[in-house]
């Protein structure tokens, strides 16, 4: 598979891709007013919110020109909190505390306390944010949903708001709301239909044990906390069902006796308009269902790039789903390529832009160091 990395801004790099040639964009943005790293051009530092949504519809204007008609588009977006400063995240906000905070060093954790990944390994001096007009002293900024309702104005399918739940949460000092722990995932299209693969993310059905209507046997895991139940293949012995043999003579079984009087009981329900009361056939797969719309996942550590990254299983997902087979994908964003990393496992092209030279380096890095063993990847400004 071919991983491309684009080193430079991202909306003249997306400028040099030609339209309809990409299948899914799965990425995550920088966040708004999280840190500064000191690198020219770099998306986050607006001044207002406003400004900041303006930039990203601009991005995804050009992401939506690359993607092909059937696209999909997955946007990890973080929130954060206008503090009692008017500060946000460790903006220094003004008064007498921004005073306080200017000049003053965040911590290396500071965007996956609310999000996936960061965008640069030079300063985390931060820059001053003056309070802003219309949040208040604790407000969250809700700027995953600015991002996706401005998104929707400007033309895009907004198909669903995902929960990313993080069992291992940054740790709050809080005392008024509960400690954060989750993130969203947006799932946008470029068109009413698109291309989707539900079978390819199906997930374990919550609470799923062997029961007669499971009737092909197939449940190959166990519900935590019960003890492993009996596998068995029952035929369709639960109820009243139909198997092959049954309809190709035209007789419907019950409680698994062939004995032709469930034929005179469908004769009837048609005569009379009413039904017959059978169950309908169970599915071929009883023991998984249609992901749900909560994925829990732990962050992951990357030491080399001093942030919590992706977990693997996230892009995993959307590109599954997102992207069919020898597709390509895009990451505008693309950071420690965890995207790419993913992408080229599933035997996915991907297409990554990154700002930073010094986060493309790792990236290659990295991708190259995990992939397979036939995979091509470019570098080039």
């Amino acid at each position: 598979m071919t991983i491309k990395i684009l080193i430079g801004d991202v909306r003249e790099q997306l400028r040099t891709l030609a339209a309809d040639s990409v299948h899914c964009c799965v990425t995550s943005p920088p966040y708004w007013g999280l840190r500064d790293y000191g690198v020219d051009g770099q998306i986050g530092l607006e001044a207002t919110p406003a400004e900041f949504i303006a930039v990203m519809v601009d991005v995804f204007e050009e992401v939506r020109r690359v993607l092909r008609p059937d696209g999909t588009c997955w946007i990890n977006m973080g929130d954060s909190y206008a503090t009692a400063a008017g500060r946000v995240g460790n903006h220094p906000g003004g008064g007498a505390q921004g005073q306080a905070w200017r000049g003053a060093r965040g911590s290396h954790d500071e965007k996956h306390a609310y999000g996936v990944g960061s965008r640069g390994t030079g300063t985390l001096t931060q820059p001053n944010r003056m309070p802003q007009k219309g949040l208040k002293p604790k407000d969250l900024v809700m700027m995953p949903h600015r991002l996706a309702i401005a998104l929707q104005d400007a033309g895009w399918w907004v198909r669903q708001d995902i929960v990313w739940s993080k069992p291992n949460p940054m740790p709050e000092s809080v005392r008024d709301r509960c400690t954060k722990s989750h993130e969203y995932i947006f799932l946008l299209s470029k068109s009413e239909k698109y291309f989707y693969d539900a079978e390819a993310i199906k997930e374990p059905a919550a609470g799923a044990v062997d029961h007669p209507r499971n009737s092909f046997g197939t449940k190959d895991y166990d519900v935590p906390g019960q003890k492993p139940q009996k596998r068995t293949a029952r035929g369709v012995g639960f109820g009243h069902g139909t198997d092959a043999d049954a309809r190709q003579r035209g007789r419907v079984m019950s409680c698994g006796k062939d004995d032709g009087r469930d034929e005179q009981r469908l004769r009837t329900a048609a005569r009379m308009g009413g039904s017959a009361g059978f169950r309908e056939d169970p599915p071929a797969r009883p023991d998984i269902r249609n992901k749900r719309s909560v994925w829990t996942m732990a962050t992951h550590s990357f030491a080399e790039a001093h942030f919590a990254t992706f977990p693997p299983e996230l892009p995993e997902n959307c590109i599954r789903a997102g992207c069919p087979p020898g597709g390509v994908v895009l990451d505008p964003f693309f950071g420690a390529g965890t995207t790419g990393l993913v992408a080229d496992r599933l035997q996915r092209d991907c297409i990554g832009i990154e700002l930073n030279p010094a986060y493309a380096e790792i990236a290659r890095k990295r991708i190259q160091g995990e992939s397979t063993l036939f995979a091509e990847i470019s570098v080039a400004a």
